[in-house]
């Protein structure tokens, strides 16, 4: 049985290249193209559920982050797999966080984008290389903004800052000592002395300040 897809881009001359890209394949089938998520929506609703979805991010009416969040909620085991020429980590996070599969971008190979499409319909997260270091870099960004935050709302010195953010991410004492090579013993004396800078006494009430000074 051929895998169902369906091509979501407001821009017709490329939506009609991917379908010409994907129709070539043998294993799968174009069965709906629309120009937004609206249109995509609507043609759920008349039964055409794919297996997989390629979308587009910037879109009239309903862009892509929104769109996927609307299709995995409405139809949860369809695969969401975003294509666009755009690589900004905020539109590559805020569509996986919606629920998507996979962000590839539209300078991909044909065969590429057929092995992703089938790839994604088996159950894989499709993130190229080009895409993955996007992630990593504005992770890397939010853990060092948090770092200089704690640091200078609490007085925290470089050790108790690190495992202030590890708190904050819901590591506990054992998971905290092993990652940074310390005694249990060490860890806990580490974990007292942030909760007494903190003015708290306990985890939880540790990590709610934390969210307040964050901004989380």
């Amino acid at each position: 049985m051929k895998i169902k897809v369906m091509i979501v881009d407001d821009q017709v001359i490329l939506s009609e290249g991917i379908r010409s890209v994907i129709a070539s394949s043998g294993e799968l089938d174009v069965v709906a193209v629309a120009h937004d998520g609206q249109e995509a929506l609507a043609e759920m609703e008349r039964g055409n559920v794919p297996d997989v979805v390629l979308l587009d991010i910037r879109m009239p009416n309903m862009n892509g982050v929104v769109t996927t969040g609307e299709i995995k909620k409405r139809y949860p085991d369809v695969k969401v797999l975003i294509l666009t020429t755009f690589d900004d980590s905020d539109y590559i996070l805020s569509a996986l966080n919606n629920g998507a599969c996979g962000y590839l971008l539209k300078d991909i190979s044909a065969p590429a984008l057929i092995d992703a499409v089938k790839n994604a319909y088996a159950g894989d997260t499709i993130l190229p290389a080009k895409i993955a270091k996007k992630i990593t870099d504005a992770a890397k960004m939010v853990t060092a903004d948090r770092e200089i935050k704690l640091r200078r709302a609490f007085g925290l010195s470089d050790r108790e800052v690190e495992i202030a953010v590890m708190l904050f991410e819901g590591f506990n004492n054992r998971q905290i000592a092993s990652a940074l090579g310390l005694s249990d013993g060490t860890a806990r004396n580490y974990i007292s002395a942030i909760y007494l800078k903190l003015g708290c006494d306990g985890r939880a009430a540790a990590i709610a300040k934390m969210k307040e000074t964050l901004g989380a």
